[in-house]
């Protein structure tokens, strides 16, 4: 089993920037690829970005491609996403997710993640 705490979430205003943290603890956490998926009102939840169990390889999708950053401390067993230029758009709650499979072309797809945080909420607005 892996639990995993997502936090960072708040009200922003458009252009700023926000940094949301995952913590990841279970015995299998440190050998996991990471993920976060956002959910707006009213929307499906959709992939946001991934990182591969040692940060070798990363993923994003194309709307937050050059805005978001995620990376990874395998030490501490957290992922951090960067996110930047923040648009009313990006509002949403975001998830975290945990697969202990490899990533690779699967990534975007919600029903290969394990493991999944409550999410935390982000809100972009004037």
């Amino acid at each position: 089993q892996v639990q995993l705490v997502e936090s960072g979430g708040g009200l922003v205003q458009p252009g700023a920037s926000l940094r949301l943290s995952c913590a990841a603890s279970g015995r299998t956490a440190s050998r996991c690829g990471m993920g976060w998926f956002r959910q707006a009102p009213g929307k499906e939840r959709e992939f946001v970005a991934a990182i591969s169990r040692f940060g070798v390889s990363t993923y994003y999708a194309d709307s937050v491609k050059g805005r978001f950053t995620l990376s990874r401390d395998n030490a501490m067993n957290t992922v951090f996403l960067q996110m930047d230029s923040l648009q009313p758009a990006d509002t949403a709650v975001y998830y975290c997710a945990a697969r202990p499979s490899p990533i690779g072309s699967t990534y975007s797809d919600l029903g290969t993640w394990e493991y999944w945080g409550k999410g935390t909420l982000v809100t972009v607005s004037s």
